[in-house]
């Protein structure tokens, strides 16, 4: 049974075995009989570091087909509820009843199965899987629960009867086919042998069996299913795989690429999920695409459906028959995660489909389509970017979109210009960090529908808020069609890891990082998959790039255990990684394509440099936690930060780092600080909490400030000190709870009303807004690290000398005052750009800064500091005052509007002849700075004072 883990986005998950003896009592049991499932042998704190354990488990119909998880034992595998805990004994056994019908609310149970596991589902046992019945029929031939035969065909069947776990060679049996009796015996030395004859309609096969000398039975079926034909039929033109609607609303078009498969059934609602031959998709005889027009349906009206996939000759460990849902779905229904999903973050969640197992897909004709208020957004620069890292999931209580939507005003006032979300896509089980994804065009939908994150979209862009998405491409879990369609299944349980038949997939990873199912990029039909879930977010949700997740498993070269290979120079890596990087600006010249390839630096210049000169270029991740971790704490050691900006790469032609001190794969760096930090000078002690919060505002300073892209962590901006290893009861355990979803201090203890924490998040949004708007920060840089006391100096000397060109960034990480020499590259007045004035000037060769603590100063004040603002005689804004509108006397390409804190409030993009009027009326009364773009590209700034 697939388990519901849920993984980090490139760390691979051990499940520690101690030894240990499950047991049932008794030992063979009918399905409405009590039983015991008994764990001895084995001491839990001694081999997983747990004192209870917990159950998970499923069962099998009478057809072999797997169900869901009974109630008791939950859905997410990573948090067992109480129901699904052994009762520890005395005699140092663990021990679980149930009795099998009630248990799993069903009835014509053929097997039960079972894994015993932490309730964290660290550790875990293998499958166990029982038989139920004390009478157990098993057949022999045809091996398959499904068996295809040909109209006309004969079946021959042989089968053994076990009576209590002994295998009988007497008795007697009957066959019955479509519950008509058809054949009768008596068993024979070594097993009980007939042939049903003729057949020319599918049906049902059932063969009885009853020991000698007893009244009890027990019984078996497998499938029969007479061969349809298959249509040959070019595929209509502009048609792709997945749903096709089209004008009429009454019809919608299937397309499914299954190469191997000899026919497919569509199974759905509209058929009742009983296909017949009318619901057989046609084969094109050009390209072995399926395909089928399903007519009759009603506009609007929800549908589900599958696609029953059959291979008469199915290799080894192999089904003949397996249901999928559609790869290319961007809605499912999951009978394993919907029952948990709250009604306020999905309401009205369609019902998943009584009988069926897995998931399937939402088809719906006539859909209303969202109405964007922003068509065609105007991303921010590559060089501007100040990215805010969020997992969902962990941002507010209801862990769902309305929450970062209700609060916009966040981010805005933080002036950061880009969110980048963890995964969003349909992934196993609701809780996760979304890395273990299974279907890569659906959204999940614990974090809320469709139209709901269409919103928060249009929202970002309205406030000037671009927004990345998280996409592990790399690889795919075991729920995931493709994975499914072409499977090595021992278990038969229709889950595991990829056959030698697969076309998407490796049989076995080709890089040493692995998790899930690792694709195969150099598969063509992996390359138009990829591509179009890249289309599918570029054009359908107007989303402005991706952060493609774990880029070192693109290659086809290595294995699981070569680490060298992995990480050494792949050609085929290279290659591809641009060539979908090409198909994003196909489809949005401005995407962002950003590359996880942490670690040597060998290829990441064949893709920052990559169509750098057309202004494009791929951007890499730059973890930089140790060492601005090292500078919090206040060590003097491992602390050089240099890497933080691309100038550190030498083989960089441009600012093509994403730099950050924090991700979500890394420890805290506020946890760092208060349980290992330097307590040496009793005053400044950064092990108290107040202390290292105070610090934090100069890692800001020493981050942002560098020239190029940047990210940030949530809530790093208040000081988020709790550790990655968080557990869900708030305890701290670093072997099991970093996947856990975290506790919610920063809005239950109100931290923006913490004057410690509110002042780093205002430090940092004062930096974003220097960042963002002064353009000396697109410029060159020199910095000097591996210092308590680093430096940087920001230049750009192809700015006017009356213009902010020179910028100096002076910080103390010791725990102790130090005075610093300014060198300040030119001489004359130099001003304090924290104070929004731009009162507080420095021209001393000198200056102390207190521990902790950092000054950032420029050859001019920042256009954002309100003294420094005089209406030039070329640009004026009249009327000023005003009152609910204003005017200005430039031809322009942009209009922003900043409040005194640097702010942005509002924007006016487009092109604006003289004398155009710009609606403020929404504006409350205050003093604004109105920043223009003229069309010759000059950038001019002037007081606004609104009545």
């Amino acid at each position: 049974m697939k388990k519901l883990l849920q993984l980090l986005c490139f760390a691979g998950c051990l499940f520690p075995l101690g030894a240990q003896t499950i047991t049932t009592d008794p030992a063979f049991f009918d399905e409405t009989e009590e039983i015991e499932i008994i764990v001895s042998d084995f001491n839990p704190q001694t081999a997983w570091g747990v004192s209870d354990l917990y159950l998970w488990a499923w069962h099998f119909d009478e057809n072999g087909n797997p169900i869901n998880n009974p109630t008791a034992t939950g859905t997410d595998f990573g948090n067992s509820p109480e129901t699904a805990k052994f009762t520890s004994n005395m005699d140092g056994t663990y021990s679980y009843t149930l009795t099998p019908t009630t248990f799993y609310n069903n009835t014509n149970i053929s097997r039960i199965a079972f894994l015993v596991k932490s309730q964290d589902g660290t550790s875990q046992t293998d499958d166990i899987i029982k038989a139920v019945g004390r009478v157990q029929v098993n057949i022999n031939n045809p091996s398959s629960n499904l068996v295809l035969v040909n109209s006309g065909a004969n079946i021959p069947i042989s089968a053994s009867i076990n009576f209590q776990g002994t295998t009988t060679v007497q008795g007697t049996f009957e066959v019955f086919y479509n519950d008509v009796s058809v054949a009768t015996g008596s068993c024979g030395f070594p097993a009980c042998n007939t042939t049903l004859s003729n057949i020319t309609e599918s049906g049902t096969v059932r063969f009885v069996g009853t020991p000698p000398g007893s009244t009890e039975t027990g019984e078996t079926s497998f499938e029969v299913l007479v061969t349809p034909e298959v249509v040959a039929q070019a595929l209509p033109s502009s048609l792709q795989d997945g749903i096709n609607y089209g004008s009429d609303q009454t019809t919608a078009t299937l397309v499914l690429t299954a190469p191997g498969k000899d026919f497919v059934h569509i199974a759905g609602s509209f058929n009742n999920y009983t296909p017949t031959n009318s619901d057989v998709m046609k084969r094109d005889p050009n390209t072995g695409k399926y395909w089928l027009q399903i007519n009759g349906l009603t506009p609007g009206q929800i549908e589900t459906y599958q696609y029953w996939a059959y291979d008469a000759t199915p290799i080894a460990n192999s089904k003949t028959l397996v249901k999928v849902a559609d790869p290319f779905s961007t809605l499912v229904l999951s009978p394993f995660d919907d029952p948990f999903i709250p009604s306020n973050t999905y309401p009205n969640i369609p019902t998943y489909p009584a009988g069926q197992n897995f998931e399937v897909t939402v088809l719906q004709t006539g859909q209303t389509p969202y109405n964007w208020q922003v068509d065609d957004f105007n991303a921010p620069k590559e060089e501007d970017l100040i990215v805010y890292e969020v997992l969902v999931r962990d941002f507010d209580a209801d862990r769902n979109y309305q929450d970062l939507i209700d609060r916009i005003d966040y981010f805005k006032n933080l002036n950061i210009n880009a969110i980048q979300l963890m995964p969003v896509m349909e992934y196993e089980g609701n809780e996760s960090w979304g890395y273990n994804t299974s279907f890569h065009m659906a959204l999940d939908k614990f974090y809320g529908t469709e139209d709901k994150f269409k919103e928060l979209i249009d929202l970002c862009h309205q406030n000037g808020i671009a927004v990345i998405l998280d996409v592990a491409l790399n690889h795919a879990f075991g729920r995931n069609p493709l994975v499914r369609l072409w499977v090595n299944d021992p278990e038969g349980d229709g889950f595991g890891n990829p056959s030698s038949e697969n076309p998407y997939f490796n049989e076995t990873a080709r890089h040493s990082y692995n998790v899930g199912s690792d694709f195969n990029h150099q598969s063509p039909l992996t390359q138009e998959y990829t591509k179009r879930v890249v289309k599918h977010w570029v054009e359908d949700f107007k989303i402005d790039g991706f952060r493609w997740d774990l880029t070192k498993g693109f290659t086809q070269n290595c294995t699981g255990s070569d680490e060298g290979c992995t990480n050494g120079y792949q050609q085929d890596r290279i290659d591809i990684l641009r060539e979908y990087a090409d198909y994003s600006w196909s489809l949005d010249e401005d995407h962002y394509v950003i590359f996880e390839h942490l670690g040597s630096q060998n290829e990441e210049k064949e893709w920052a440099n990559y169509r750098l000169d057309e202004g494009k270029g791929i951007m890499m991740w730059g973890k930089m936690t140790d060492p601005y971790s090292q500078l919090l704490m206040g060590f003097n050691t491992n602390n050089n930060i240099n890497a933080i900006g691309h100038k550190s790469r030498s083989q960089f032609n441009g600012p093509r780092v994403i730099g950050y001190p924090e991700s979500h794969d890394e420890e805290r760096l506020m946890y760092r600080a208060v349980t290992f930090g330097n307590d040496s000078n009793g005053s400044h002690n950064v092990q108290d909490l107040n202390t290292a919060l105070s610090r934090m505002s100069a890692i800001g300073a020493m981050t942002i400030t560098v020239p190029g892209p940047k990210m940030l962590w949530h809530f790093a901006d208040l000081g988020m000190d709790n550790s990655i290893f968080t557990c869900n009861d708030g305890s701290i355990n670093d072997d099991g709870c970093k996947l856990d979803t975290k506790p919610q201090p920063q809005w239950t203890e109100n931290w923006l009303a913490d004057a410690n924490r509110n002042k780093i998040y205002n430090d940092w949004a004062r930096l974003n807004a220097l960042k963002i708007n002064e353009p000396v920060f697109e410029g060159d840089y020199a910095m000097t690290t591996g210092t308590l006391t680093p430096r940087i100096d920001v230049f750009d000397t192809s700015l006017p000398t009356t213009a902010l060109r020179n910028v100096i960034v002076l910080a103390n990480f010791d725990v102790v005052s130090q005075t610093l020499n300014t060198n300040f590259p030119t001489s004359g007045t130099w001003y304090d750009l924290m104070d929004e004035t731009g009162d507080t000037t420095h021209s001393a060769a000198t200056i102390t800064i207190p521990a902790g603590q950092f000054r950032i100063f420029g050859n001019q004040a920042s256009t954002l500091s309100s003294a420094s603002i005089a209406a030039e005689n070329n640009f004026s804004i009249y009327p000023n005052p005003a009152n609910s509108s204003f005017q200005t006397n430039k031809a322009i390409n942009n209009l922003d509007i900043y409040d005194l804190t640097g702010k942005l409030i509002k924007s006016f993009k487009g092109d604006f002849s003289a004398s155009e009027r710009f609606d403020i009326s929404d504006l409350t009364q205050s003093i604004y700075l109105v920043k223009i773009e003229t069309n010759t590209g000059a950038t001019l700034t002037s007081k606004l004072i609104k009545l």
